[in-house]
């Protein structure tokens, strides 16, 4: 494949620290997985981090444990507001936790949450908004966070696609109070399967430790607020919330160290590739890009087709296929269009325009963490041909 959608980030590091846990013979979640949590929190400036065993389980374990949480009261049928464009996995955990999802547009500029809808879409039962990170680039954080502060809900983030994103010096992920981060192979830094959950709040973090591990209390700190029994012999299997079993694996936890070290580089070379992305195509008359907010971290390149490749998509895929371009959809593109959306509880908080058009024009294709001006001078070549025929 001339320009594949993800690459390996490893290097023979990756590979000795896999060796070091084999040679060990421990694998269950323990150490490791202790040191990357504390090198993470410190890294993205958070008092606590749960390691998850993906992305996905991450989400769930936020939502899940912030459910729980004793001081926020949240109650099934509540409200939480979401983008009408993101993974699946952002939106399941809200309807299997008993809450209710509550969709708005994104603004077509940035492909995130679109701030003014969100403040319109509020209602007495909305409890949080779950703002989404897409394709490495940053929500409006100030702006929604103002929004959340006035109305007295939560700013959540899924920020699976954007580790390393910045906004005002502030890193993403770190916007609200939880935020979610995904180490998949295609993401930004990879521990195979894996992801991460932060938070400055306490309370949040014991919630987060008893969920991910079946809801017991087992490893809990002395002055958790959760009912650890006194007899040590009984607090080993005791059951205090409804959890899972969300947990990560010790080669995981170990490669987290050493990708986490290198992501600074990662993303700056991320980032100088999406120089050269923006200067081959911004203010051309057949495309929209992704316009940045802040400091991206470039997660991939997203077109929006207008003007003569308006309806197009099927034809440019063809010919980045032949030219051995790999490419997707930008995320689910309207999640409304999923035949999923009638198993899950929701409602529609602003007209739906922005999605709908990505859903049936956008496309993106992958970044790395290594130079690829010569894949994105070909992209551009076949794109403009394309084009050209119509």
């Amino acid at each position: 494949m001339f320009y594949p959608l993800a690459s390996t980030t490893w290097d023979d590091t990756e590979y000795a620290v896999l060796d070091r846990v084999i040679k060990s013979g421990h694998f269950t979640m323990g150490d490791e997985v202790r040191a990357y949590e504390e090198a993470f929190a410190a890294h993205f400036g958070k008092r606590h981090a749960v390691m998850t065993s993906s992305g996905s389980t991450a989400n769930l374990l936020a939502i899940a444990s912030a459910f729980w949480h004793p001081d926020l009261g949240w109650k099934p049928g509540d409200e939480i507001i979401v983008p009408a464009v993101s993974w699946s996995t952002t939106y399941f955990p809200i309807t299997q936790t008993g809450l209710k999802l509550r969709f708005v547009d994104i603004d077509p500029a940035t492909l995130n949450i679109d701030p003014d809808l969100v403040a319109a879409a509020i209602t007495p039962r909305t409890r949080a908004v779950f703002a989404v990170n897409l394709l490495g680039n940053p929500v409006e954080a100030a702006r929604l966070r103002q929004i959340c502060d006035e109305a007295g809900i939560l700013l959540l983030e899924d920020n699976c696609e954007s580790m390393g994103a910045s906004l005002n010096g502030q890193m993403a992920g770190a916007f609200g109070f939880l935020g979610t981060f995904s180490s998949f192979f295609s993401h930004h830094i990879c521990t195979m399967e894996g992801g991460m959950v932060i938070t400055d709040d306490r309370k949040l973090y014991d919630t987060m430790l008893s969920m991910r591990a079946h809801g017991w209390t087992r490893g809990l700190p002395a002055d958790t607020h959760l009912p650890v029994d006194p007899d040590p012999f009984v607090a080993q299997f005791r059951f205090v919330l409804p959890g899972y079993n969300l947990r990560p694996i010790e080669m995981e936890g170990a490669l987290g160290r050493p990708q986490l070290e290198k992501l600074p580089g990662f993303v700056a070379a991320r980032r100088a590739n999406g120089a050269i992305f923006q200067d081959l195509f911004s203010g051309l008359d057949y495309l929209d890009i992704q316009q940045e907010t802040g400091q991206s971290s470039w997660f991939g390149f997203a077109m929006t087709l207008k003007g003569r490749l308006a309806g197009k998509r099927r034809d440019l895929v063809a010919a980045l296929a032949e030219a051995e371009i790999e490419c997707r959809p930008i995320v689910t593109g309207n999640f409304l269009n999923n035949p999923v959306i009638d198993k899950l509880d929701h409602s529609i908080g602003s007209p739906i325009v922005a999605a709908e058009r990505v859903d049936g024009d956008g496309l993106f294709t992958g970044n790395h963490h290594y130079p690829i001006q010569p894949q994105l001078e070909r992209l551009r070549e076949v794109v403009q041909a394309v084009a050209d025929r119509h």
